[in-house]
Parts: structure tokens; sequence; C-alpha cells
């Protein structure tokens, strides 16, 4: 095992949805960043570190039939934008549903999911996707 893989596992952004909130105007942001795009430089220094909920609602979605050979296996699959409870818009997969059972103003939550793997021994990379709420 690396040295490399063993320090990105244990960072703090492993399982947790961190982003950033501009203590100037109260505009959160993911991923995270140093300056408010809002605020400029009256941001500097005033990036505050928050953990998202996860919650968030679908506010457009679209169901992928064609994917790179990494994905190839999880076709058809459900990529969305998310807004999250707190404000930010991501993009994020949806998994553990039928397509057609998505919508635009679906409940969902984050979930922490196997991303891809560097072949069929390699390295297993994890990331946030999304299911929807029952």
């Amino acid at each position: 095992m690396t040295e490399l893989s063993r320090i990105w596992r244990e960072t703090e952004y492993r399982y947790n949805l961190i982003g950033f909130k501009c203590k100037n105007c109260g505009n959160s942001y993911f991923p995270p960043r140093d300056v408010c795009p809002v605020c400029h430089r009256e941001s500097i220094g005033k990036m505050e570190k928050v953990k998202f909920s996860g919650n968030g609602e679908v506010i457009s979605y679209t169901v992928v039939h064609d994917a790179p050979p990494s994905f190839k296996r999880q076709v058809p699959y459900v990529l969305a934008l998310i807004k999250l409870s707190e404000g930010p818009v991501i993009t994020a997969q949806i998994v553990d549903c039928d397509p057609a059972d998505v919508d635009m103003g679906k409940k969902v939550h984050s979930v922490f999911r196997k991303i891809r793997q560097d072949g069929d021994s390699g390295i297993i990379e994890y990331g946030y996707k999304f299911v929807l709420n029952l």
C-alpha cells in the first residue's frame, strides 16, 4: 500500500460532504474554495469549513445509457444536479433505484459508495452518491 493512498483515506473529506460558508455574505460552496465568488476580497480569511447534511433535492437529471469503460457495469444510471439543503448545487449519481423513479423535486440524501476500481485488483475509489428518500 502506498503512502499516498493512506493519506488520501485519512483525510477529513473522505466520508463527509465538507464545503465552505462565507462569514461575510452567508453563501455556502461545494467543493470548498478559499475565496467567495460573491464577496471576493472581503471573504479572504472569512471562509468557514462546514459539514453539509447530505440532504437535498433533484433539480435536473439525465439517464446515462452509454458510459466510459469504468462505468459500463452501471448503465443505465442517473446523473443529477442536486441542490443541497444548505444551498450549493452539486452533480452526483443517484443509485439504488429504477431510473424511472427519479424526477425533479424528489428528495435525496448522500451515501458513500464505490466510484470505480483501477483494474480487477487495483485501488478502489470511493465517493459520494445519492439515494432517493423513501
